[in-house]
């Protein structure tokens, strides 16, 4: 999918551009929107939606135009540093050089350094709606 934001409303002094309605994002898809001078990437997650800026961090490359998000492998402590498969759906990999980053976060799997700018979206009756201003950085590592 590729659009363009389809209009702004005015919620308590803030502005939301109108992305589409909720029809437009079936679980478990993603796609490129222009939002003012921005290339955005939305993804519907288990039918939670995230915005992504789609520019990678390493060398600015359309991370959000991936092909399809997937999984990892991931091993830690936890898992007593035995591989295993997780975060299905969640990872996006950016075409040019392959760094993954978890959608939900923004956060780059293999350098702590790297996050993509998440971007606040909401459904207000079936329209999605997302907001420039950003979303705060807390958020735990996946």
């Amino acid at each position: 999918m590729r659009a363009h934001s389809q209009g702004v409303r005015d919620l308590g002094g803030e502005q939301w551009h109108v992305l589409g309605c909720t029809t437009d994002f079936p679980e478990g898809s993603h796609g490129i929107i222009a939002v003012e001078d921005r290339s955005v990437g939305v993804f519907n997650i288990a039918g939670e939606l995230f915005a992504l800026r789609n520019v990678c961090p390493h060398q600015a490359g359309p991370v959000c135009e991936s092909a399809r998000t997937t999984g990892t492998m991931v091993a830690d402590a936890e898992r007593d540093w035995r591989l295993e498969w997780a975060y299905e759906g969640e990872i996006v990999a950016c075409p040019w050089h392959g760094l993954e980053f978890h959608v939900p976060t923004g956060r780059c799997l293999g350098h702590t350094g790297y996050r993509l700018r998440r971007y606040r979206v909401r459904v207000l009756e079936d329209e999605v709606l997302l907001s420039l201003a950003g979303q705060p950085d807390a958020v735990p590592a996946p």
